[in-house]
Formats: structure tokens, C-alpha cells, sequence
């Protein structure tokens, strides 16, 4: 039997956490952003520049909204925001794990040594802000005038899509076999799959029904605000 608990044009399906569906026709505009990995002014820039209305519009992140750049906390403090949705990246799931085992060196390899400069009231608020990170779903689907769109982090692992169904978790905030083919097939059962993950140096890649919106932020490039309605 399938549980589903709906608030607020929100969805989650409690058999399977990893999914959520979002009802985008209740927002006026609706972007997703690249992997952020702390550039919250870029953001902030990027909103302004679009008339962004929080009272309105909504944005869904791809995840990694931490690591390597200098603002991770403000980053993270979106999660508070209920204009700002994401999905978990594979660097929210470095920092869970880390602060989880106590075993902090991948994170700290892979950019989350900030985590251990921050004085005592930004790591609380860091803390909190992690912990909401761990309820994040990893992947979202938003319908919005007539068509499914899939956002998740670094892949959808199947050759179709569908709400709920089992999928390799890591591989969905791991995976880059599919965008290092030369070729990427249609994933079908949805109009428009958007991820993150893998840096697109020369801007958004856009391959079959698959678009990738990682445009390398952090390394001094674009950062990617989609406007999907």
C-alpha cells in the first residue's frame, strides 16, 4: 500500500522518502539553481536581477549548497526559506555522514573545512541547518502546465522514470556515467529530467531530455538560475 501525505501542493510518498512532488501551477515563476556550494550572493544577485518575488515564485536547487565557497551557512540557512525547495547533493551527504560517524576527512577533502572555522553560533546554526538537509528528498518532481519535470542532484539511474519507484540512491547524488556517454538516451516518464553535480565549464549542457545546470560557481563561472514557468 502506497502512504502519501500532501501539504501545501507538496507531496511525499513514506514509502519511498527519496521522492517528493511539488504542484508548481500554485507559483507564479518557478527557477532552478546550479550547485551553489556556498556563493549565496551570486544567488541573492541572480534573484534581484529577475524580480524574484518570495511571496510567489518559487526556486529548487540541485543541491551541494555547501563546500568550497565562503558562505555555506547562508547557504544552508535557505532550507528556512519557503520559497527555496532542493534537492540533497552528494555534499549535504559528506557533511550527515561526517558529523554522524565522526569521520570528517572526505569532507574536509572535498571542501567542508569551513564546518570547522565557524565560531559557536554559526556551527549551532550550521548544525540545525544540517539537520534539515537529512529530511531533503533526493529527488523532486514538479508538475507545472501539463509536464513532469524531475529535478535531482547527479542522475536519475533508470532508463524510466516513475514516482516512487526503488532507484540506487548513491547513484542518484553520485552517478556521472550517463553525461560522460557520448550519446545520452531519452529517460522516459517525464517531459525534462534538470541535474547538477558535474560542472559544465562551457554553460548549461543540454543532452536528449536531460539538462545539467552545474556551471561551476564556486570555480568563477556562471551560476545557473533556470526559469522553468
Amino acid at each position: 500500500m502506497t502512504i502519501e501525505l500532501n501539504a501545501g501542493g507538496i507531496t511525499i510518498n513514506l514509502n519511498y522518502p527519496i521522492y517528493q512532488r511539488i504542484d508548481g501551477d500554485q507559483y507564479r515563476h518557478i527557477y532552478a539553481v546550479g550547485d551553489l556550494h556556498g556563493c549565496y550572493d551570486l544567488l541573492i544577485d541572480k534573484m534581484q536581477k529577475v524580480n524574484f518575488n518570495k511571496e510567489k515564485d518559487l526556486i529548487i536547487s540541485v543541491g551541494d549548497l555547501i563546500d568550497r565557497g565562503n558562505q555555506s551557512v547562508e547557504c544552508l540557512g535557505l532550507l528556512n526559506e519557503k520559497w527555496f525547495k532542493a534537492v540533497r547533493g552528494n555534499h549535504e551527504a559528506m557533511a550527515i555522514s561526517a558529523l554522524k560517524t565522526g569521520d570528517v576527512n572526505n569532507w574536509i577533502y572535498n571542501g567542508g573545512q569551513w564546518f570547522f572555522m565557524l565560531d559557536y553560533e554559526k556551527e549551532i546554526l550550521a548544525k540545525a541547518c544540517l539537520k534539515l538537509a537529512e529530511k531533503l528528498p533526493l529527488i523532486i518532481e514538479l508538475n507545472v502546465n501539463n509536464k513532469k519535470i524531475i529535478i535531482a542532484h547527479a542522475d536519475y539511474p533508470d532508463d524510466e522514470y516513475e514516482f516512487g519507484k526503488n532507484v540506487n540512491k548513491k547513484d542518484v547524488i553520485w552517478n556521472r556515467k550517463r553525461i560522460k556517454q557520448q550519446e545520452s538516451r531519452k529517460i522516459k516518464g517525464a517531459d525534462l529530467f534538470i541535474f547538477g553535480h558535474t560542472p559544465m565549464i562551457k554553460g548549461v549542457c543540454h543532452r536528449s531530455n536531460q539538462l545539467y545546470i552545474d556551471t561551476g560557481a564556486v570555480f568563477g563561472q556562471e551560476l545557473t538560475l533556470k526559469k522553468i514557468k
